[in-house]
């Protein structure tokens, strides 16, 4: 209980600051992922309809583990038929998790997402599914899903 308004109280500062624009689809932006992992979030846009993503967070599957991801996203705007900014995305890219008594696992990870820009703030809304196929220690297949915010600088 105590994340979840942790979470709320961060979301809510972030649509306080000033607005500058349409400013998600460009620049950089930070901020927090809650879900399977849980933690912080950052996307870098390379040009108008791709972007690096990144997480530093903590995983609570089979005990506590760090878990940092980075995936390459293409998006496609035109999914949706709406006079809003909803951009439909997808890419790949890895995994490293360490598990807290065992080894280190590397995984290769596929995501699927949604996102919400909002009109008259730099603040987008994400909500993404992604599986993984960790290579080492051993191959197994997991399932990352998470919903959060980021803010954007320019």
């Amino acid at each position: 209980m105590r994340q979840c308004m942790m979470v709320l109280l961060v979301l809510l500062s972030l649509l306080a600051l000033p607005a500058t624009g349409r400013s998600q689809g460009s620049g950089f932006g930070v901020g927090v992922i809650v879900g399977e992992p849980t933690g912080f979030s950052f996307k870098g846009w390379m040009d108008s309809k791709s972007a690096i993503d990144a997480g530093l967070a903590w995983s609570f599957v089979r005990g506590t583990s760090f878990h940092v991801h980075a995936d390459y996203l293409f998006h496609s705007f035109g999914v949706f038929n709406s006079e809003e900014t909803i951009p439909l995305y997808f890419g790949v890219g890895g995994r490293i998790k360490t598990v807290s008594g065992g080894d280190a696992r590397l995984g290769v990870r596929g995501v699927i997402g949604i996102g919400y820009f909002f009109k008259d703030a730099p603040v987008d809304l994400f909500l993404e599914v992604a599986p993984v196929l960790d290579l080492t220690p051993a191959t197994e297949m997991q399932v990352n899903a998470g919903f959060g915010a980021r803010y954007f600088f320019h």
